[in-house]
């Protein structure tokens, strides 16, 4: 079985700028490892552990460099965003329905049900 090949902190931070020049060039994930000389998994736990600027890549062109967890962790953060939001409106809500009474509420008297006295 052969040995693992060490790379320096130096040779990392040189192949992940290459790979990240590829990554805006279009290439694949599996394309920049094969050119590196690295497994695929290798450059995912680089580019993991170094946290530093990812590839910007423009509106319409799917980022191909980032994992499924990726995705996963933005979307758990704009969904908890987005039930910030919401429940900030509700208490907004409540509030204007304390102070104003009867907001959000229709009083017409085709919807008035069975037990409520009719306009004339």
């Amino acid at each position: 079985m052969a040995g693992k090949k060490r790379h320096s902190r130096v040779e990392i931070a040189s192949k992940l700028a290459q790979a990240n020049d590829l990554a805006t060039q279009g290439k694949l994930q599996s394309e920049i490892a094969r050119t590196l000389g690295v497994s695929v998994m290798t450059l995912h736990r680089w580019r993991k552990a170094a946290a530093g600027p990812q590839p910007v890549h423009e509106a319409g062109q799917p980022d191909r460099t980032r994992g499924g967890r990726d995705r996963i962790a933005e979307l758990q953060l704009e969904n908890a965003r987005l039930r910030r939001l919401v429940t900030d409106l509700l208490l907004e809500k409540i509030k204007l329905e304390e102070a104003g009474g009867t907001f959000g509420q229709v009083n017409d008297s085709k919807n008035a049900g069975p037990g409520w006295p009719r306009a004339s």
